[in-house]
């Protein structure tokens, strides 16, 4: 696997032994930031990491910072490797740990106000501040582990105002649809689906908008 854009293309990409471990292809990476276009600045949080793969293609890019979050210990070894050699240190954070529950933290941080900037430094996040515009999701296929994670972010206050969410899914298996995400792209790759969702309300930057008002579990 290699990096397919960006200031590190080209650089190899250590990936974890294992039957049980699917990186996304470098064809379906390339297409996809094909798709999203623009990601320079962004804040980014990479779930179900695994290698990293997303989230550093995302750096390579041009993003501001990634949080990379992962629990398998093959895959943190692949991960913390990557983002050494590439010498992305400055511009990453990892946590190890199960996705939902490092979705419940970011989210009870930053309504306590632990790490929420500024509305008009939004768009210049550093690793320890962040409103995210990028998310990747990419759990195992069969998992259902998509549509609990989605449903944890729409009821989250981490995502900022232009945020996206890619959801990589077998085929066979779509993320669900919920009222809280308008789905602005699909497609399919091989066994591979690729949905990316928009978020529809209001974040908390928006006028008007308080933490309090959000909807919370």
């Amino acid at each position: 696997m290699r990096v397919t854009g960006g200031a590190l293309r080209g650089r190899r990409l250590r990936v974890p032994a294992g039957a049980s471990v699917r990186p996304t292809s470098d064809r379906v990476r390339e297409a996809l930031f094909s798709s999203l276009g623009d990601v320079a600045g962004a804040a980014v949080l990479d779930l179900y990491a695994g290698s990293g793969a997303l989230g550093i293609e995302a750096l390579s890019r041009g993003a501001a910072v990634a949080w990379f979050v992962e629990r398998a210990p093959r895959s943190l070894a692949a991960l913390r490797g990557n983002v050494e050699a590439l010498g992305l240190e400055a511009v990453s954070q990892i946590r190890r740990g199960e996705a939902g529950a490092a979705l419940r933290q970011l989210d009870r941080q930053l309504r306590e106000g632990a790490m929420l900037p500024d509305c008009a430094s939004e768009r210049e996040p550093s690793p320890r501040s962040a409103l995210f515009e990028l998310v990747f999701l990419d759990p195992p296929y069969e998992s259902g582990e998509a549509g609990r994670a989605l449903r944890l972010l729409a009821d989250s206050a981490i995502l900022s105002r232009s945020a996206r969410v890619v959801v990589e899914t077998g085929r066979r298996a779509p993320p669900p649809k919920l009222e809280a995400f308008d789905l602005t792209f699909e497609r399919r790759y091989g066994d591979a689906l690729i949905t990316i969702f928009a978020p529809i309300a209001a974040s908390r930057c928006d006028e008007g908008a308080q933490p309090e008002a959000r909807s919370q579990r």
